[in-house]
């Protein structure tokens, strides 16, 4: 089937081109980065965590997401999610795939991989979290081939890839509860220390997965001429708005906890990201812009009359992707570290090195999730044929 890859217009050579340019540019930068060290980073001493476990954090999200969207189609029979559930298989092996090389770069030295494997510690969360991430990536991978490979000859999937669904979907929630968990557990971290936080992992990643799957179907029919209809993209619509809606209502309740406690060590954190605390405002337009995309998002997708508009969906979609984007990946690691246990307030912004490299490991999930989609597409249109 990797032949279908192959076989493409100008713009989509064109494209292809493109993602390469900017992998090869991020590569640059991260040999820089390598020889250099990590001082070429925005991250500090306070500040260990940035903008690579930031992205890595959002993408679990988006990995995990796009796995439960198989759920309605294989085990509830709803014919309508059967064009997209293999489209979310593919979508997930692209996104762990970024979150594969976004710990990968946050590293500093790569040969650090090796200690989780030469000297595995069963009692620390990122043992888990690597099982897990890497055990996803292998379900994804061999579930989203094999429906595919079944269509294109068809005739139904293997015996066994059914069961392998089945246990796919338990295994995306735990994925991203433990993701989840490795901030929760850090008890010097107060911005973290909530039974809330994997809910909202999980309910800000059934917004922003689905949102990229939508806009993603919405691209793919501009340019090709391909959708999987028009009642799953509103059915996955109302998913999002519901997901959103609920992301909202958690975050909510931690401001409200934190602020009726009048708890200084809670409420700091939050006044850090939306007002500014100690002179340092830096995330304070961010915050804000999230939560208006947020806020928007979830308007539109919730009115029935705007849904149905494809233009006004599409950008809705991209609002509660960016409102996610900037609250689960930045949000959420600049609230965690600033102000810090001592109090002490320094901020981070992602240097211009951090951003390169990012946007490389950005184009190795774009043309990973090309390939993947020009051969199903291939296939389907194949399969239309006979």
């Amino acid at each position: 089937m990797l032949e279908k890859a192959l076989k493409g217009s100008k713009g989509y050579y064109g494209w292809i081109a493109a993602l390469l340019a900017a992998m090869g540019t991020g590569f640059l930068f991260y040999l820089w980065q390598l020889s250099f060290g990590m001082a070429i980073t925005g991250m500090s001493r306070d500040v260990s965590w940035g903008f690579y476990i930031a992205q890595f954090t959002f993408f679990a999200g988006v990995a995990a997401s796009s796995h439960l969207l198989a759920l309605p189609f294989y085990l509830h029979d709803f014919k309508g999610f059967g064009k997209i559930a293999v489209l979310g298989s593919f979508l997930s092996v692209a996104s762990v795939s970024m979150c594969l090389l976004f710990i990968f770069v946050d590293l500093g030295q790569p040969t650090r991989i090796l200690n989780m494997l030469l000297y595995p510690t069963p009692g620390s969360v990122l043992f888990w979290d690597m099982i897990i991430l890497n055990g996803h990536l292998i379900l994804s991978i061999i579930i989203g081939w094999q429906v595919l490979e079944a269509e294109r000859n068809d005739v139904p999937p293997p015996f066994w890839v059914k069961p392998l669904i089945w246990f796919a979907i338990p295994w995306a929630v735990g994925f991203h509860t433990v993701t989840a968990f490795l901030y929760a557990g850090l008890p010097g971290r107060d911005f973290w220390l909530s039974a809330l936080l994997a809910p909202r992992f999980l309910a800000s990643a059934l917004a922003s997965g689905p949102a990229v799957l939508i806009l993603a179907c919405l691209i793919i029919g501009k340019l090709t001429g391909y959708t999987p209809g028009r009642r799953p993209i509103q059915t996955l619509a109302k998913i999002v708005a519901v997901a959103a809606g609920v992301n909202l209502l958690f975050f909510l309740c931690e401001v409200f906890v934190a602020f009726y406690s009048r708890i200084p060590a809670h409420m700091n954190h939050f006044i850090y990201l939306f007002f500014g605390l100690q002179g340092q405002d830096a995330m304070v337009p961010w915050m804000w812009s999230s939560l208006w995309m947020s806020v928007t998002g979830i308007f539109l997708l919730a009115v029935p009359t705007t849904r149905k508009n494809e233009t006004v969906l599409a950008v809705a979609c991209v609002a509660v992707f960016a409102g996610a984007w900037i609250d689960k990946g930045m949000g959420t690691i600049a609230g965690g570290f600033i102000p810090s246990p001592l109090n002490h307030v320094t901020e981070y912004l992602p240097t211009v090195p951090e951003v390169m490299i990012g946007l490389g490991v950005w184009a190795t999930g774009l043309l990973i999730l090309t390939v993947l989609f020009k051969i199903a597409i291939g296939i389907r249109r194949e399969a239309a044929g006979r």
